[in-house]
């Protein structure tokens, strides 16, 4: 994934590689380039330089315009001038740029996403806790979250990260580490957790229906990993339908985005249908379950929803719900290491 090579007067020439790729990439392309222009007997002076990008699917043009950071591995002098140089308009109102060598960018790109994905394995974990004691992990959340030192970023509890980041650099440095005989135990511990997090939403309907889930009907809000994108990979869905669809249930599924791309992953049959918007996927379901915490799904017509329903129960994902308010309007509501939403009806 390489942005460009770029040319000064000199014919000085910069390979810039932007993509998460494995430490001493840039070393490896370097050594490749002098082999091959010395084996056509040609000079090129030239060099490689990592500049790893953090930008968010469904916010990439903002994060382009206005970077946390721009992180540049690179040794040369010149090219460190030159990129300098290019991210100039990026970098007006205060220095953003952080220069180190080519191996440690491109481990930072790693560490950075593995960092986030231990928050959410971490809150989820303490979900699962909070649910056994009786606690809600949402006014948690609220009273770790104003600590400075934590944040209130990627501390929010769910069903499981997905997306083309977090699981494959996690396993990329699980990789790593195994590769020069280094067992990572928190960054296994990370994928352990959200591996068992995609389940918990199913374990929760199975334990309703006492296990017997054969021919249920279930609406599915929310098919996306995240909201703003229309990406599916290693998102908590799949999981959560196949796995219904393994115990005989019908899925009824709505996306504000997602239509054929769910074809990808799924057979559009009589047992899995995508439907038009939210509440036709609720019509002739038994129960509602949330995935994606799609904005357009913070504030539904609760009254037409229990009205559709075969039985007034929502199993929710994302906790975008009050309990109480859930359990005054009538419905059954399981959420995420909410202690109160799994008080007896």
């Amino acid at each position: 994934n390489t942005i460009g090579t770029f040319i000064n007067k000199d014919e000085y020439k910069i390979i810039v590689n932007k993509s998460t790729v494995p430490v001493g990439t840039a070393d490896r392309v370097k050594l490749t380039i002098e082999k091959k222009i010395s084996n056509r007997g040609i000079d090129v002076n030239f060099d490689v330089v990592s500049n790893p990008e953090f930008l968010k699917e469904g916010d990439a043009i903002s994060d382009f315009k206005k970077p946390d950071r721009i992180i540049l591995g690179v040794k040369s002098s010149k090219s460190k001038r030159l990129l300098k140089l290019l991210y100039e308009p990026f970098n007006r109102s205060h220095d953003r740029i952080i220069i180190m060598d080519q191996r440690s960018a491109e481990f930072t790109k790693y560490a950075a996403n593995a960092m986030l994905a231990t928050k959410i394995s971490f809150m989820n974990e303490l979900a699962n806790m909070s649910e056994l004691v009786g606690v809600d992990i949402e006014l948690v959340r609220k009273g770790i979250g104003s600590d400075p030192r934590i944040g209130h970023h990627f501390i929010y509890p769910g069903c499981g990260y997905g997306g083309s980041c977090f699981p494959k650099d996690v396993k990329a440095l699980i990789s790593i580490g195994e590769k020069v005989g280094f067992d990572a135990h928190i960054i296994k511990s990370v994928e352990v957790v959200n591996l068992h997090q995609k389940k918990k939403v199913f374990e929760k309907m199975y334990s309703h229906f006492k296990g017997e889930m054969s021919d249920k009907v279930i609406a599915i809000w929310g098919l996306s990993f995240k909201p703003n994108t229309d990406d599916m990979r290693e998102a908590s869905s799949i999981t959560l339908i196949n796995l219904l669809l393994k115990n005989g249930c019908k899925v009824r599924a709505f996306d504000p985005v997602i239509g054929s791309e769910a074809k990808k992953y799924f057979s559009i049959d009589d047992n899995f249908t995508i439907c038009d918007n939210a509440i036709d996927a609720v019509k002739g379901s038994d129960v509602l379950s949330i995935i994606t915490e799609w904005r357009e799904f913070n504030s539904p017509d609760f009254l037409e929803i229990k009205k559709l329903l075969r039985e007034p129960t929502i199993f929710d994902g994302r906790n975008m719900y009050d309990p109480k308010l859930m359990r005054e309007l009538g419905f059954k509501y399981y959420a995420i290491g909410r202690g109160d939403s799994i008080k007896t009806f």
